[in-house]
């Protein structure tokens, strides 16, 4: 199969890593791939280096930008037309907002018109912004799925939520759910390179350690374990908490933590190589995530792989992957009951390591990029044989 992959920038993130697991795969196994995108731009940091070298063709649409920009979108939606034209793929696959609304526009409008499947890694409209915001995405979402063959979504809760509005039907949907590359998260870290981590953010060698990956921005809840440590910190003389990322909130974050008095109990790594994630992750106890959106939440997967416990909002696809086996879901923005959950785990060594081995052992047996991939696989053959 000839196919072209859609997204809008090849920053760090899940939707990104996702389609670069994608790309990979469907090249190794001989089909034709080509990845449209725009320039990797942005505090989060890129991805789009790790196209280099690959078996797919990657192509930077240099207008195509996450901000809406009417004359910027136009232009990015003549191009990339342009360019399926001139790749005349039998799938256009899209993902992310702005990529999935001018890939699937443009790929509609072609003569002969190829089948045309987007991936729901996670929805713009949500109830922590304006409803006249909401109504302009689902609309614009509404519309871009009528031209839609085929939907794949990363979790069911992401279905569910597309089709309660009007986004697609339940016949046009499938979950496939997000996958890491596991190998080098299960692959154990010597105690060499942790004591080195350790020692390069100045965290003590005896310290509790709960680490956060993720942007650093209000949605993803940063401030909701600020709060949670006014407390734990006065029970715990011995929790270092590591925030690893960075993000437009960064300043702001940092300025509750100082005026909270906690700057002493906070770490902050700032932006981290993909590849070194599992080495900070192992060399943590806790894996905390409080964001208030989670599409999938592969950061899960990546704590579960390296034999970590994770706490995080009881929210979208977290009950698909957390359950009291693996770790601990909380009552989202309820910081008593956060500070329980965080209490319990920093207490009980047997109970983080007897966590994390289930959650270690569940996700390196149901979540493949090999099982993903077979999905989206044979739902090109579904669209194609229609």
């Amino acid at each position: 199969m000839k196919i072209v992959h859609i997204i809008t920038r090849m920053i760090l993130g899940g939707a990104q890593e996702n389609t670069l697991i994608t790309c990979k795969l469907l090249a190794q196994r001989g089909h034709d791939v080509t990845l449209i995108t725009g320039p990797a731009i942005g505090p989060e940091g890129e991805l789009l280096s790790q196209t280099k070298g690959q078996k797919y063709k990657t192509i930077v649409v240099d207008k195509l930008v996450r901000a809406i920009d009417p004359i910027k979108d136009f232009a990015s939606y003549y191009e990339i037309k342009r360019l399926l034209k001139e790749i005349a793929p039998d799938i256009v696959h899209t993902h992310s907002a702005k990529g999935g609304i001018l890939g699937r526009f443009a790929a509609s409008n072609l003569r002969p018109r190829p089948k045309i499947v987007h991936t729901i890694h996670g929805l713009a409209f949500h109830s922590y912004q304006s409803q006249l915001l909401n109504k302009f995405y689902i609309a614009i979402k509404k519309a871009a799925a009528k031209r839609t063959d085929f939907f794949i979504s990363v979790s069911d809760a992401m279905a569910r939520e597309a089709m309660s509005v009007g986004i697609g039907q339940k016949d046009k949907f499938v979950t496939a759910p997000s996958a890491v590359e596991k190998e080098i998260f299960l692959k154990p870290c010597s105690d060499e390179e942790k004591i080195e981590f350790r020692r390069k953010y100045d965290i003590p060698k005896d310290a509790v350690v709960l680490i956060t990956i993720a942007r650093l921005v209000k949605m993803k809840g940063h401030s909701y374990i600020v709060e949670s440590a006014k407390k734990l910190s006065k029970r715990f003389d011995n929790v270092i908490w590591l925030f690893v990322g960075d993000g437009i909130d960064a300043g702001e974050i940092k300025k509750q933590i100082h005026d909270a008095g906690l700057a002493e109990r906070f770490r902050f790594t700032g932006l981290v190589p993909p590849e070194e994630i599992p080495l900070a992750v192992g060399s943590s106890e806790i894996l905390l995530h409080c964001s208030l959106r989670e599409a999938f939440g592969r950061i899960f997967l990546q704590g579960m792989l390296c034999g970590k416990p994770v706490i995080a909002f009881n929210l979208d696809a977290a009950p698909e992957i957390i359950n009291e086996s693996t770790g601990r879901l909380v009552e989202p923005e309820n910081i008593e009951h956060l500070i329980e959950a965080c209490r319990e785990l920093i207490e009980d060594e047997q109970l983080r390591n007897q966590l994390g081995e289930n959650g270690r052992e569940f996700a390196a047996e149901k979540f493949s990029p090999e099982a993903m991939v077979d999905t989206i696989e044979e739902v090109y053959r579904k669209v194609l044989e229609k």
